[in-house]
């Protein structure tokens, strides 16, 4: 297992140069960031050079990378353009969007495996095609439209939630955008985790415990839902980086000021401090969520084992 882990960080390294180096070089031919800096009006030719040398941008594309690489291993993620230290940014933003996920991650598994489960072991039933339907007007709808709706009825109509969340973002105000960030990924978790179960019910191991006389509960938590779970976990698991980085929609909504929300801004200014700052930050995050999915499957199945 330990050998396993080293060689999987080792492997991490290539995969994390190249993912900077590819943002990077995509974040620099979003335009001109100094035409950014000075709004509506065009710098002055005396004011864009100056501007450029304090941020290094007069030097090379690959130069400016190698620099900012160095600048990040020492924990200098980079100035915005206001001013303002990209790690203050990440502070105040990722603490909100690492609540967000968790609560939406929440609800895709206590939900999602829970109708799975539910579906998968009565399939064919009315149930089944129930929450087949609604799953897939679901994934149908689009995000904005699904958090515009409830944010419309619980918020302004029926005042059960604040249109907009406080800055302190607690989680019983990120209960409604959490599931609304989640609302595809649970709906993709409940269609897995029902396919899952109801193959894995007819295998030969499912028939052994029955026959053996285990209780109907046991066959299932110890036996059934162990190993259908495995393609459930790596999608989960892929999809903390997913949600984390594709909340720009659900924190624009409902006013969250969180690692969307700061992105959201990033582009709209051509910083490329903060865009390149976050979006390394969210490589490492998808990068650690993989490696916890690759540990857990021998958790989940104990004939996996890592050399």
């Amino acid at each position: 297992m330990g050998r396993y882990v080293i060689r999987r960080l080792l492997q991490m390294i290539p995969v994390f140069i190249g993912a900077t180096l590819l943002i990077f070089l995509m974040v620099h031919v979003m335009g001109d960031p100094v035409a950014g800096l000075c709004g509506d009006r065009r710098c002055d030719p005396a004011t864009a050079l100056r501007l450029k040398k304090e941020f290094g941008l007069d030097d090379p594309v690959w130069q400016q990378y190698l620099t900012y690489m160095g600048n990040v291993f020492t924990g200098d993620f980079g100035t915005a353009f206001n001013g303002q230290k990209v790690t203050e940014l990440m502070s105040a933003a990722f603490p909100v969007t690492i609540r967000l996920t968790i609560v939406a991650i929440v609800f895709e598994i206590v939900i999602g495996i829970s109708l799975g489960v539910l579906t998968g072991l009565r399939r064919g039933r009315p149930v089944d095609t129930a929450v087949l339907l609604l799953t897939l007007v679901v994934i149908s709808v689009p995000t904005f439209v699904t958090g515009l709706v409830l944010q419309l009825l619980l918020g302004v109509q029926w005042g059960a939630i604040k249109p907009s969340v406080s800055s302190e973002a607690s989680y019983d105000e990120l209960l409604v955008p959490g599931l609304v960030l989640a609302s595809v990924s649970l709906a993709y978790v409940t269609r897995l985790t029902r396919t899952s179960i109801a193959e894995n019910r007819r295998a030969d191991y499912v028939r052994t415990a029955i026959a053996k006389g285990l209780p109907r509960h046991r066959v299932i938590t110890r036996h059934l839902l162990r190993n259908s779970l495995i393609p459930v976990v790596t999608f989960i698991g892929t999809d903390v980086g997913a949600l984390m980085g594709g909340a720009i929609v659900t924190e624009r909504i409902f006013n969250i000021h969180g690692v969307g929300f700061q992105l959201y801004q990033g582009i709209l200014r051509q910083s490329t401090q903060t865009v390149v700052g976050f979006v390394t930050v969210l490589v490492l995050v998808f990068l650690a969520a993989n490696l916890i999915v690759d540990l857990l499957y021998a958790v989940l199945d104990p004939r996996i084992r890592y050399a």
